[in-house]
């Protein structure tokens, strides 16, 4: 677990740490993941050490069944979420798609301080900006590994990594990786040469539905996370009444990408498509969250993960 969550109580509180921590569960087979105590501290360096040992176990994987390589996934949780609901829904997406035969391979929970709070929406969308700062740091962080690991390779190439890095973000956690991955492109310079991220999942996306069009500046945020990212799905539905009621809270009532999908899909950078799950998700409970309950729509993030061609995707509506 990373988190920039202020502790409070001895527990991950609702106000921004002005740095980033780094958790590690032990004993997790014994308690449940929202149980504070099953955390331990460790520092940066000894964190990216456990990852890299982590993907150093993955196998090696042929270059003709790239869709069977392992990664190393982030999930960033949304609005209204206590560290503790984070936690639960970060067990359920691990035993969905990162455990058993069929495992994706490791997923560490990003939790930024949303207050779990009804009443607290712009003040979470500030505490989302406010968390883009540290997220980026790790995220330039990876990037220096990954050159690092790519210098390597090319002198010894049994030392080339072998996990792809991913992200699910779910609702305004989106809007927190939109901050975080342009603050990290233009600490970068914008490279064009090395993907950081393979695949970028926004599922109920809270951010404006035009930030991925071609007539954006060059330095808009849509255009450098498609810089920094091999391909980005986002998935939507209309029938989306939390993103519907956000819309009309802030850009003079632009449409949320997670309720209309892309604003105009023929005119988008070629690694960015849309899909729409309204058939794919359970309408009794919960639309803004269903897309991360239902079968059929995680069996949808488990493709786009994996690489699956968009056009073989279901409700994918750009060929």
């Amino acid at each position: 677990m990373m988190s920039n969550r202020k502790l409070e109580d001895g527990e991950p509180g609702e106000d921004c740490a002005t740095e980033m921590l780094y958790y590690i569960a032990k004993d997790a087979a014994k308690k449940k993941l929202n149980d504070f105590s099953v955390w331990q501290v460790f520092t940066a360096e000894a964190f990216r050490q456990q990852l890299t040992d982590v993907a150093a176990a993955f196998p090696a994987i042929a270059d003709d069944q790239n869709q069977e390589q392992k990664h190393v996934s982030l999930f960033v949780h949304g609005y209204n979420v206590g560290w503790q609901d984070a936690a639960v829904r970060y067990t359920d997406l691990c035993q969905r798609l990162y455990s058993g035969r069929e495992s994706l391979g490791t997923l560490i929970l990003y939790t930024w301080p949303s207050n779990g709070s009804v009443a607290g929406y712009l003040p979470d969308r500030e505490d989302a900006r406010a968390s883009a700062p540290t997220l980026a740091d790790a995220l330039v962080m990876l990037h220096e590994h990954i050159i690092n690991m790519q210098q390597l390779a090319a002198l010894k190439p049994t030392k080339q990594c072998r996990a792809k890095i991913s992200i699910i973000a779910h609702s305004m956690g989106n809007y927190v990786m939109q901050n975080a991955l342009a603050i990290a492109a233009k600490r970068l310079n914008s490279p064009q040469l090395i993907t950081l991220i393979h695949q970028l999942v926004m599922v109920s996306a809270d951010v404006d539905n035009d930030i991925f069009q071609k007539n954006q500046t060059t330095s808009s945020d849509g255009n450098l996370m498609s810089n920094l990212c091999y391909r980005i799905g986002a998935l939507y539905t209309g029938l989306d009444q939390v993103l519907g009621a956000s819309a009309g809270l802030k850009h003079f009532g632009t449409r949320r990408l997670g309720r209309s999908g892309l604003a105009d899909r023929n005119q988008v950078w070629d690694n960015v498509f849309d899909v729409d799950v309204s058939d794919l998700i359970d309408h009794t409970k919960s639309t803004h969250s269903a897309a991360l309950e239902s079968p059929e729509s995680v069996a949808l993030i488990r493709q786009i993960l994996t690489g699956v061609d968009r056009g073989l995707l279901p409700g994918s509506q750009r060929g």
